[in-house]
């Protein structure tokens, strides 16, 4: 709302957000917590720009107005107050901001938005790998776009995956110091109407490689070697295949996240992001009261002296049986059966395997979970990957 900013007024304001003298670009902004600030925004090359003038009462309303005057001032001249007022700041010998200082600083401050410690550690090796060797050690404001593209280009054709998310990490980082002042030119890795002019489309450049997926008719085989393996990776590997399950569901599973047959995995552990309820068969169960014995103490569902799965357990024994196997790869032999062997639906496989629903209407219109039917279709999956017992013809004596 446009007020007259009289002392009073501000020092009695408590509505948050930002509160503005119309016309002249002075704004008061009100943080939830409680403080206060002056802030000057403006329009530069295009681009909306705040500049930030101090706290109040710190700074008064009197110099507030000041400020954004002589601010407005540079900006009638054609000069930017932000890049101003940091060339002032260097001249007076304040270091500039360094990409990978900054970079180490928005990770940590990220960290609560990403699903596990693994996903910002990922953020940190890619961009150590492949960003710091060329900008790390430059300052935020002058990198251009001829720096993303030293970054990118060399692996842009050859690995075009760990590529992208390279370029999409830089874009955040970059947004994150235009909103702090830190940079005041254009985003140098933005893809739409920048580097996609530049560089290939990355689905042009590579196809999508499916995990290697065991055939179904072949899983109960599998399972039967799992039994002669007298591991815990052997017991996991097993629940994870009965339950349709991803790997860090499996790993991180706990105890009491089983309830009356009943396995809710928690919405952060969840690629979607949603808790899902999973069904438990009778021979999902009885491995879980086997894992519950070998380790009875732990709070894991599969543990070894009360510590998780390493992320390699069941992918490596996957691999001592056959090697160009995937844990995930079970996942879609579970798909495939349901659609060649049984009568249940594909909505019915997409809800098992705990699938995003893209189609938007179709995910507004859905609001149960389908759990009933979905226990008698892992119940017949179950049945279906059993060990069978080997036919055996006693010969009478003579």
């Amino acid at each position: 709302m446009a007020m007259q900013f009289t002392h009073k007024e501000l020092f009695n304001l408590s509505e948050t957000g930002r509160h503005y003298l119309g016309g002249t670009g002075l704004h008061f902004w009100v943080k939830p917590n409680g403080n206060k600030y002056w802030v000057f925004r403006y329009t530069f090359d295009g681009k909306r720009c705040d500049l930030g003038l101090g706290s109040f009462p710190k700074v008064s309303v009197s110099d507030a107005r000041k400020a954004a005057a002589n601010a407005r001032n540079l900006v009638d001249k054609g000069e930017n107050p932000v890049a101003s007022r940091r060339v002032q700041k260097q001249a007076q010998g304040a270091e500039p901001v360094r990409f990978k200082e900054f970079a180490a600083t928005f990770i940590e401050t990220k960290k609560s938005e990403f699903k596990n410690s693994k996903h910002a550690a990922q953020w940190s090796s890619t961009l150590k790998e492949y960003a710091y060797p060329f900008i790390g050690d430059m300052d935020l404001e002058s990198i251009e776009t001829r720096h993303v593209l030293e970054v990118l280009t060399p692996i842009w054709n050859t690995k075009t995956e760990t590529a992208t998310r390279v370029r999409g990490r830089l874009e955040r980082i970059f947004a994150a110091a235009r909103t702090l002042n830190l940079r005041t030119t254009p985003n140098p890795a933005v893809w739409r109407g920048h580097l996609d002019t530049i560089l290939p489309k990355p689905r042009k450049l590579t196809s999508v490689k499916h995990h290697q997926a065991l055939p179904f008719n072949e899983v109960t085989a599998f399972i039967s070697k799992l039994h002669s393996k007298d591991c815990v990776s052997a017991l996991a590997l097993e629940f994870t295949i009965l339950t349709a399950a991803r790997t860090g569901e499996v790993i991180n599973a706990l105890r009491h996240e089983v309830i009356d047959g009943v396995w809710t995995i928690p919405a952060a552990r969840m690629k979607a992001g949603v808790e899902h309820r999973v069904p438990l068969t009778p021979r999902v169960l009885e491995i879980l009261a086997i894992a519950r014995a070998r380790d009875p103490e732990s709070k894991y569902l599969f543990s070894t002296n009360g510590k998780s799965l390493s992320n390699m357990a069941m992918l490596n024994l996957a691999k001592s049986v056959r090697a160009e196997l995937t844990v995930h790869g079970f996942r879609s032999a579970f798909r495939d059966w349901v659609s060649e062997l049984t009568d249940h639906s594909p909505e019915l496989a997409e809800m098992a395997l705990a699938h995003t629903i893209k189609n938007r209407v179709e995910a507004a219109y859905r609001r149960g979970d389908l759990f009933e039917k979905r226990r008698v279709l892992m119940t017949d999956w179950a049945a279906y990957c059993a060990p069978k017992p080997l036919n055996v013809t006693y010969l009478k004596s003579a």
